[in-house]
């Protein structure tokens, strides 16, 4: 079995949000003509991922998982493991050995490329974790934290993809709301102290904040943030901005409700003149659409849902006009009715951007439970979901600009199991909620990978579900690329510029 019990440095309670990045050596220089040469796409050498503290809840159970696909041209050896994200001062005294014992004994490590690994950890003071995995196990590495609270404000399944470290970052769909508590998590992975500002921007524009400035996150730390905090102003909706003046931070919401449960909200994509918000689940009773555009400028933006059968306009929400700078929102109502969907928007001025996120709703009255759907990446080259289960897991494609075909493989399970890979053809405008191949004799959890193999760029997300005391649990995760090669220019060798 690879299943371990995580032993996670206690007392730490702080939430904290999810950084990486990847690296990749560039290959040796050959003779040319002359002639320009396409970009290589190398496998990764190194990736680093942090996970977020899961919860403060004493009845959290949290999962995480850890996957590397196979990936042609890696390299034969490497390793990969998360350590907590505590603060590490120096001590002189320490020898260089001592230094690196950290990293020599991660809590969670995967054995080889093609199957996952999982681990556990229960209640609230676990820390958040910074990952490394370098050579055959960094091309594509993915990390999943699932977690689920049963009772108490934000309770649900809570599902967060550990990512990258970037300067800015966009949370339309948060919420300042008496009955809200939501927190930005700032996770610093690196060696020196960042500096972070966070904004607020409601229906009527900024929000007066008292201590959104300046915010320093001590090196390999978390600093969680609670917008209430930050101002006194109860809105709804409200759309954060996490700009870092120095260095870098990975940044996630975790947004908690005290009626209807909660979950991760991811940033939305950079902000663009056309968003996809792809993998609505089918039976969501209510979608609530969140939009804001940077600037003075004003955009209407067309609403169009994908669906089965094709490109739709909903009834009643043609279109939404997004005023410069203020936040805006509409309940999109039944527009699901029992088909799964994405949304699609387009600006009529593509010049103007906009970032946008949707709040999901399952269930009736008491019995909801909400999650987030962001504006998301096309899948680009590959994207890998993991902590799959045939019965729990919903895959679902997109492909709003022209018809597609992709390729989809399920790992060997966890505890067991064999590959099985299955291609599928997304027709131009649809979603698709696939049913996804499952492995072989699978014990455990599995992963899934989509592949692009011809066609339209096309956007993908996994629903996770559970029922727990007839609240039907969820959470989604949309699937980007995962960064499994970078394009490194040819070089060229050039004796004239030692002329010059």
């Amino acid at each position: 079995m690879n299943r371990t019990t995580l032993s996670l440095i206690a007392g730490v309670t702080a939430l904290a949000a999810v950084t990486g990045f990847a690296a990749v050596s560039s290959p040796d220089a050959k003779a040319t003509d002359g002639t320009a040469e396409a970009a290589a796409h190398l496998p990764v050498e190194r990736t680093s991922l942090v996970c977020p503290a899961p919860s403060t809840s004493d009845l959290a159970e949290t999962t995480y998982t850890s996957f590397t696909p196979v990936t042609k041209g890696a390299e034969a050896e490497g390793r990969a493991g998360l350590q907590p994200a505590t603060e590490q001062k120096p001590d002189e005294s320490k020898t260089e050995d001592d230094k690196d014992a950290k990293s020599e004994k991660p809590l969670l490590e995967p054995e080889d490329p093609g199957k996952p690994v999982t681990g556990e950890t229960t209640g609230g003071e676990s820390p958040a974790l910074l990952g490394t995995a370098e050579g055959r196990f960094a091309p594509g590495w993915t990390v999943q934290e699932t977690t689920t609270v049963t009772a108490g404000t934000g309770r649900g399944m809570h599902g967060v993809t550990c990512t990258a470290p970037d300067t800015e970052f966009w949370f339309p769909g948060a919420s300042t709301d008496a009955d809200r508590t939501d927190y930005v998590h700032l996770t610093n992975p690196d060696d020196s102290a960042a500096v972070v500002d966070i904004e607020l921007y409601g229906k009527d524009g900024a929000l007066k904040t008292t201590v959104g400035e300046d915010i320093t996150v001590q090196p390999h730390s978390a600093e969680p943030v609670l917008l209430s905090t930050l101002t006194d102003e109860k809105q709804t909706d409200v759309t954060v901005h996490v700009v870092v003046r120095s260095g870098r931070v990975g940044a996630a919401v975790q947004a908690l409700d005290a009626k209807r449960g909660g979950d991760w909200l991811p940033a939305s994509t950079d902000p663009s003149g056309s968003l996809v918000l792809p993998g609505i689940p089918k039976d969501a009773t209510a979608v609530r659409l969140v939009a804001f555009t940077p600037g003075d400028a004003d955009v209407d933006l067309k609403v169009r849902l994908a669906s089965p059968s094709g490109l739709i306009t909903p009834a009643g929400h043609e279109t939404l006009h997004v005023k410069g700078g203020m936040t805006t929102a509409v309940d999109l109502d039944d527009i699901m009715r029992g088909e799964a969907g994405s949304l699609v928007l387009t600006a009529a001025d593509d010049s103007v951007p906009i970032v946008a996120a949707a709040r999901v709703l399952r269930g009736e009255g008491d019995d909801q439970e909400s999650a987030f759907v962001p504006a998301a990446r096309p899948v680009g080259t590959r994207a890998t979901s993991v902590d799959n289960t045939a019965k729990g897991t919903t895959l679902s494609v997109t492909a709003p600009g022209g018809t597609a075909k992709i390729k989809v493989t399920a790992s060997a399970g966890t505890e067991g199991g064999t590959e099985a890979s299955k291609t599928y053809t997304i027709k131009s405008g649809t979603t698709q909620d696939i049913e996804a191949p499952v492995p072989a004799g699978v014990k455990g959890t599995y992963a899934l990978t989509v592949e692009p193999q011809s066609g339209a760029p096309v956007y993908a997300s996994r629903t996770l579900t559970a029922t727990e005391n007839d609240v039907p649990f969820f959470t989604v995760q949309p699937l980007p690329d995962d960064r499994g090669t970078v394009a490194v220019p040819t070089s060229t060798e050039d004796l004239s510029i030692l002329q010059k």
